[in-house]
């Protein structure tokens, strides 16, 4: 670094891993179904009071942010049964938190930090959800890649003693990525918002052993995407959401369950002003070994050999008011990422350094064939609005 390079500033929210996060809360689900993890348990809900259920219902609304919910439904159904504020992990994003849902760990075990990962294996930047590389091409599976062994992961439902099932949206049920995380799960697909709930309460009455029953709704997310979390269409899916999980806890009445509604994230609104393109920006584009991997809300750079002063420079300069940056090792020892032993991996998944840029503000960099998308909603940074996620429960 250069000598003169200024102190970045430490951000006023990080993941919590002690107690108030996603991952605590699985670390209590888990104790409450006879596993162990090495987290400690939710303060919010412990695993003594989850285990007086004979079912447990996790539903994570993809997107459902909690001061988002306090704001749009302060009198609704999720508001009402509020039990507290969860933050999410780092990158604040789909495919870290939902790999945390599934294994209970945090992104230090489980390795995948972001939309885009480096796989230093496959010589390859993925996209680890979808499983193919960035460049396109087939899933792992096809391409003569077992995911089992490539993630080497153990899923929350080999870590429990209980029957376990996951209801997902059919188009992803049986993906290579979820596939490798479901271990022993019965996997069930549904086709709606109705198909759910109605798949659900099925599972809930067929039979009266304890169970833990993980449910994933990806649509909120989707709409903030495509048309902003401050639309009309967002407003009008949670009140949608609000009266099916109503309608639900009515169907589901008398199993003795404990139903638990949380998210992996939320969102924030951005425009093309927010949009900083590494196009624009071709002297800090010359610097990176490979293209930019994670979020646009947390981007991890790898540098090429001998051009780290010329980056810190650039970033400290031009970018001075846009990014914060800070070395990607700081971020571990700091525990962004969870606390324990690492992957194997890890150190390959979060490059030299993290831009994490300020504002509303996300950082670019298409490739040479990609046609650049137009997202409103933009998450995986340290903004309240991304990082705090609300816990619902209700008890039916």
């Amino acid at each position: 670094m250069t000598p003169d390079a200024p102190p970045v500033p430490t951000p006023a929210l990080k993941p919590d891993y002690q107690g108030g996060g996603i991952v605590n809360l699985m670390a209590s689900i888990i104790r409450a179904r006879g596993g162990r993890s090495d987290y400690p348990q939710s303060t919010l809900i412990p695993a003594a009071e989850m285990a007086r259920a004979t079912n447990i219902v996790l539903l994570v609304i993809d997107g459902l942010g909690a001061d988002w919910l306090a704001e749009r439904s302060p009198a609704g159904l999720l508001s009402r049964h509020r039990v507290g504020t969860l933050t999410t992990v780092f990158p604040s994003t789909t495919a870290t938190a939902i790999t945390s849902f599934l294994t209970g760990d945090g992104p230090l075990q489980h390795g995948l930090t972001g939309w885009y990962t480096w796989f230093s294996e496959l010589a390859c930047v993925m996209t680890v959800l979808p499983g193919v590389p960035r460049y396109g091409g087939v899933p792992y599976r096809k391409a003569g890649i077992d995911p089992l062994r490539l993630f080497g992961h153990q899923s929350i439902f080999a870590r429990i003693r209980t029957r376990a099932l996951v209801v997902s949206p059919s188009r992803i049920a049986r993906s290579d990525y979820n596939l490798a995380h479901v271990g022993p799960a019965q996997v069930v697909p549904y086709a709606d918002l109705h198909d759910l709930f109605r798949q659900t309460t099925r599972a809930l009455r067929r039979d009266r052993v304890p169970k833990y029953v993980y449910c994933y709704w990806p649509e909120l997310d989707s709409i903030g995407h495509h048309q902003g979390m401050g639309s009309a269409a967002a407003a009008a899916h949670l009140r949608a959401l609000e009266q099916a999980i109503t309608d639900f806890l009515v169907a589901a009445a008398g199993t003795d369950t404990l139903v638990l509604v949380t998210a992996d994230h939320g969102q924030v609104d951005t425009g093309p002003a927010d949009l900083i393109d590494l196009a624009d920006h071709p002297a800090l584009a010359d610097c990176l070994a490979l293209p930019l991997c994670g979020e646009p809300r947390a981007a991890f750079c790898y540098l090429r050999a001998g051009r780290e002063d010329r980056f810190l420079d650039y970033c400290a300069g031009p970018l001075g008011a846009l990014v914060e940056v800070r070395p990607s090792r700081d971020l571990v020892d700091a525990g962004w990422f969870g606390t324990g032993r690492p992957h194997p991996r890890f150190s390959d998944r979060i490059g030299d350094y993290c831009l994490l840029p300020q504002g509303h503000r996300i950082v670019r960099q298409s490739l040479p064939f990609e046609e650049p998308k137009t997202l409103i909603g933009q998450h995986g940074g340290l903004s309240r609005t991304e990082l705090l996620v609300p816990l619902c429960a209700m008890r039916v």
